[in-house]
């Protein structure tokens, strides 16, 4: 029986093949009062193991992040919303902090109550906690009320809230990518995903974007924030962030040149 200050908290989350994680993400959602999942037809493991845990579970094709996102939150019950990804844990510690500060806030006169909380992320990746470099700040809205709350953004899709923000003290945990190929397999689905984005906001294709942006994301990340501190998994992140902005303005070049040249049927070079 819950406790006379509860306040319902729904969880949400978006699956495709995320065996790997998706248990130890469920499974830190055990204090919420509903989990709901929204998988793109899985084909591993992924469906087996939410259905053990979920409240509310449902495939859908993917119409892309904002729009999946918005969906999976429009099907929870509860006032207030918590969305988690699928390489995602909430920490003991955090899941606390959660429903203490829900408490206080419900106390709160109605015109000071917060609408959103920011949470804070520390990534896991090669063997060690990423503390340095372009990972680092990472946090977002992650814990709001639906009636304040909606997805904005195409790729990196965000909620926004209309009212007053908050932040957590404690972190969440990110257990990103499996290991580099796995890293450069996503950064090849992010770029085509990003040039698309791209296309469709107008943008047109620059070669000093394609030079000197990746540089200058290369130095920021690596010297200026400190990327170096992580030792090699620090240099691998910080290549693979040059390697990112180049390939989205590459693919940008790809879609608005050389799609745009296709010859002629039954002509020869």
């Amino acid at each position: 029986m819950s406790a006379p200050n509860h306040i319902p908290v729904s969880a949400y989350m978006i699956t495709f093949n995320n065996g790997r994680t998706v248990e130890r993400a469920l499974k830190s959602l055990h204090w919420v009062d509903e989990i709901v999942v929204v998988d793109s037809f899985s084909t591993d493991a992924t469906v087996e193991i939410v259905k053990r845990y979920a409240t509310r579970f449902e495939q859908r094709q993917w119409p892309g992040f904002r729009d999946q996102y918005q969906y999976a939150s429009d099907l929870c019950r509860h006032e207030w919303r918590l969305f988690i990804d699928a390489d995602e844990e909430i920490a003991s510690r955090l899941a606390e902090e959660m429903q203490s500060e829900l408490s206080r806030n419900a106390e709160r006169p109605e015109t000071e109550r917060i609408s959103g909380y920011q949470g804070h992320r520390r990534t896991f990746y090669l063997g060690r906690w990423i503390m340095h470099g372009g990972w680092v700040p990472d946090h977002e809205i992650r814990l709001y009320h639906r009636d304040k709350g909606s997805w904005k953004g195409d790729l990196h899709a965000k909620v926004h809230v209309d009212g007053p923000e908050a932040d957590f003290a404690h972190f969440y945990y990110h257990y990103t990518y499996a290991d580099i190929s796995d890293h450069i397999q996503t950064v090849d689905r992010y770029t085509t995903t990003a040039a698309e984005d791209m296309v469709r906001n107008g943008k047109r294709f620059s070669w000093y974007h394609l030079f000197g942006n990746p540089l200058v994301r290369f130095l920021r990340e690596y010297l200026l924030k400190g990327g170096f501190l992580d030792g090699m998994p620090g240099f691998i992140v910080a290549v693979n962030s040059m390697y990112y902005v180049f390939m989205k303005h590459a693919k940008l070049w790809e879609v608005q040149r050389v799609t745009a040249r296709e010859p002629d049927p039954g002509s020869e070079p």
